[in-house]
């Protein structure tokens, strides 16, 4: 028994935990309240797609005469797809490795149309691992599932997002609630069987649902309603990201036949007020709540009565992972991209270095939300602190910091912290491209275990970058990632084309910018959406001061994505096609010399982008420029040092040669002696172990007690070497 149970609806993630209900779980064990958390998702897709589930499938009645020629294949491949299910999830979960030689044998898995798009396998994979081509083509093998299902069992299913259509942005509720009052699907049967013995072993008060997406709605919706029918005295609460900037406005009672309370924001003291009120006897209009919508006397009405302060992140505690079924989670490659795959394989532990987003400007965001406009970042310290608790909890030493934008600054303590207690540990992160990530920042990265970055470049034009107030450049942008391509760090771009203002010339430009990125191997993976306007953003709320005119409605439900009509005139959607398709080509490192007009069914005109223009961006060195208050890190200490005597004609002078074992080369420098020994000394008393760091200014002054011309030295071609090699970072 547990007083509450923390749900997250079908569904989300396959390969690992949203981390939600983690989160709020590890703030309850701060609070000795007792709770149980479940996924949900992972638990239908594992019941799902099992031999029995595949079996009831293919045993439901279905009109052949009117299926496709694709699920009559798959139909008449029954056997296969039951004969091989168990052991290919089996195999996704990680429990089975050795099968992927099988299923690369071409001839073990059941193939459909999804399987359409491997003519050239070496096109697709290229280098690609045997385990992670097995584990693409296990995934091409449940798409074929899935179409199957969507086909003739649930219009609605998919793997990360279920009946998705009924929750982007239905201002409102009466398409949900007419299905609500519909039969149950089989996915619903499914969930709610699973949903029934989780409330029968947990016996909870309170049930909470976190609801991150539109597609997490319409699950959590049939849940409420089964535990209404069935478990009357238990009290439900929603709350997460859907409601976070969707349910702002509602109005409509209706939604209260499902729930009890729906929260907004950072829902730790949400849950600790709503706990108080349902295991207390104090009257209800003596209750304190915080952003909390209920139903009082049959009208929606919002409470914010509690005068206590939100939690500041170094209290919520270390997100708790226990409970959640770990070894159900299920790894798949649905492209075969090396960066694209981070999203879907893998496990990886979900923290945030920072509560909202440091810069929290950019006009298409919604900035004016607590989730990002409040900023507030966590120490290293405690960072690394609750990295080595979820290593020591979950086994896992994988991490995805889901910020807005991760602070650079931040980032560099974290990666020196990492360094100091020596940990092994891969993570990634979203961030700016900003300047601050020069060469040397982006291999202390690097070295600490991060392997990805992910930021948006939005529209590659600088007139609209400063329309959206990004605070940077396309010259900018590709230094950045220059800097961590060079450093061995994978970079994924967020484009934008359709944003306000936005002609044709500028989206062919755009296109341009990037195509030079990718040719340049500075960029290796991006994702082209189409510009949407929402409720909270800038753009949304001075919609005449970026030329465009919303289409308003009635906000009765959900209010976040607003039609609206552009002064332009142009239709965006016609670009969705080509600037696809070109992608893929440059994700793949061809057809760059095609030229842009060949990627559209359309006329569109020639790009005013000068050819060589993202190589000009890159020629601009820092090399020789002297930062006084840049902090200087050696990150080797152990030299080995042999004097010699180097001779000229009559002339001899005193050398020293310092060689440096690095993990993967040999660094070896030949300074004068007692220039070397200096060097020595302050490399021992500088190392990233070495909480203080001095400044490039404080070593020029030290240096000019032994000698003179500081500059002479630190410019060198001995002291180039080694900045080259990584053995002394200026940050």
């Amino acid at each position: 028994m547990k007083d509450l149970l923390l749900i997250t609806p079908p569904f989300t993630q396959l390969n690992t935990p949203y981390p939600a209900t983690a989160y709020i779980k590890g703030f309850l064990n701060t609070k000795a309240i007792s709770c149980f958390q479940i996924d949900l998702g992972i638990e239908v897709i594992a019941e799902l797609f099992s031999k029995e589930g595949i079996t009831n499938i293919f045993e439901k009645e279905i009109d052949h005469e009117a299926a496709s020629q694709n699920s009559q294949r798959i139909f008449a491949l029954r056997n296969e797809y039951i004969k091989t299910i168990d052991q290919v999830i089996h195999f996704l979960q990680g429990k089975t490795p050795t099968l992927a030689r099988q299923i690369c044998s071409m001839n073990f898995l059941p193939e459909a149309s999804r399987f359409n798009q491997l003519d050239d396998m070496e096109f697709a994979f290229g280098n690609m691992g045997l385990q992670d081509k097995a584990k693409h083509l296990a995934t091409l093998y449940l798409e074929d599932l899935s179409d199957y299902i969507v086909e003739h069992i649930d219009a609605d299913f998919g793997f990360s997002r279920y009946a998705e259509r009924l929750g982007k942005s239905a201002n409102s509720f009466d398409e949900l609630y007419l299905k609500l009052n519909d039969h149950y699907t089989y996915i619903d049967d499914i969930t709610l069987k699973i949903l029934k013995e989780k409330l029968e072993s947990v016996q909870p008060k309170l049930v909470c649902f976190s609801i991150p997406f539109p597609g997490n709605l319409y699950s959590a919706f049939r849940s409420a309603q089964y535990i209404k029918k069935n478990y009357p005295h238990i009290k439900i609460a929603m709350g997460g990201g859907f409601p976070n900037t969707e349910l702002r406005e509602i109005k409509d009672p209706r939604v209260f036949e499902f729930f009890d309370f729906i929260t907004l924001d950072d829902g730790e003291l949400p849950i600790e007020l709503l706990y108080k009120y349902v295991f207390s006897s104090q009257p209800y209009q003596e209750s304190q709540f915080k952003r909390t919508f209920l139903l009082e006397n049959g009208r929606v009405t919002y409470k914010n009565n509690s005068t206590q302060h939100d939690y500041k992140q170094t209290q919520i505690g270390t997100p708790d992972y226990s409970d959640l079924q770990l070894d159900q989670y299920i790894s798949v490659i649905e492209i075969a991209n090396p960066m694209h795959s981070l999203w879907s394989d893998g496990r990886w532990n979900k923290l945030t270095m920072a509560h909202g987003c440091y810069w929290g400007k950019c006009t298409f965001c919604d900035i004016s939300l607590d989730y990002i406009k409040i900023y507030e970042p966590i120490s290293a310290k405690i960072l690394v602190d609750r990295m080595e608790e979820l290593i020591a909890t979950t086994g896992e030493t994988g991490f995805h910091f889901v910020d807005e934008a991760a602070p650079p600054a931040l980032m560099r303590e974290v990666a020196l912290e990492i360094l100091r207690r020596n940990l092994v540990v891969t993570w990634w992160t979203n961030i700016r491209f900003e300047k601050s990530f020069t060469r040397d920042l982006c291999f202390l990265l690097k070295l600490s275990g991060c392997i990805a970055v992910s930021g948006g470049l939005e529209v590659a034009s600088d007139r609209l970058l400063q329309l959206i107030d990004k605070g940077i450049s396309v010259e900018q942008v590709a230094q950045v990632t220059r800097n961590f391509t060079e450093a061995g760090v994978m970079i994924h771009a967020y484009l934008m084309y359709g944003y306000p203002t936005q002609t044709i010339q500028e989206t062919v430009d755009s296109l341009e910018m990037v195509r030079q990125l990718f040719e340049m191997g500075i960029l290796q993976s991006a994702f082209w959406h189409q510009f949407a306007m929402t409720a909270h953003s800038p753009v949304g709320l001075n919609p005449e001061e970026f030329g465009v005119t919303p289409l308003k409605q009635e906000i009765l439900f959900a209010n976040n994505d607003i039609d609206f009509t552009d002064r332009t005139g142009i239709d965006h959607g016609q670009f969705s096609f080509g600037l696809k398709k070109s992608l893929f080509n440059y994700m793949h490192g061809i057809n760059f010399e095609i030229p842009l007009q060949d990627w559209f069914e359309f006329k569109i005109p020639k790009t005013t982008i000068h050819p060589d223009y993202i190589h000009d961006c890159l020629l601009e060195s820092e090399n020789f420029v002297f930062k006084g208050n840049s902090k200087i890190i050696f990150l080797d200490k152990n030299v080995i040092a042999e004097n010699y005597i180097k001779a000229k004609k009559q002339n001899s002078w005193a050398y020293t040669r310092i060689t440096f074992h690095l993990k993967t080369n040999v660094v070896t420098v030949d300074l004068e002696q007692e220039k070397a020994e200096w060097l020595i000394k302050v490399i021992q008393e500088n190392t990233f172990e070495n909480p203080k760091r001095v400044t490039l200014q404080q070593l020029k002054s030290q240096f000019e007690e032994i000698s003179e011309d500081f500059e002479l030295f630190w410019f060198s071609k001995p002291m180039q070497q080694l900045k080259e090699n990584g053995v002394v970072l200026s940050l």
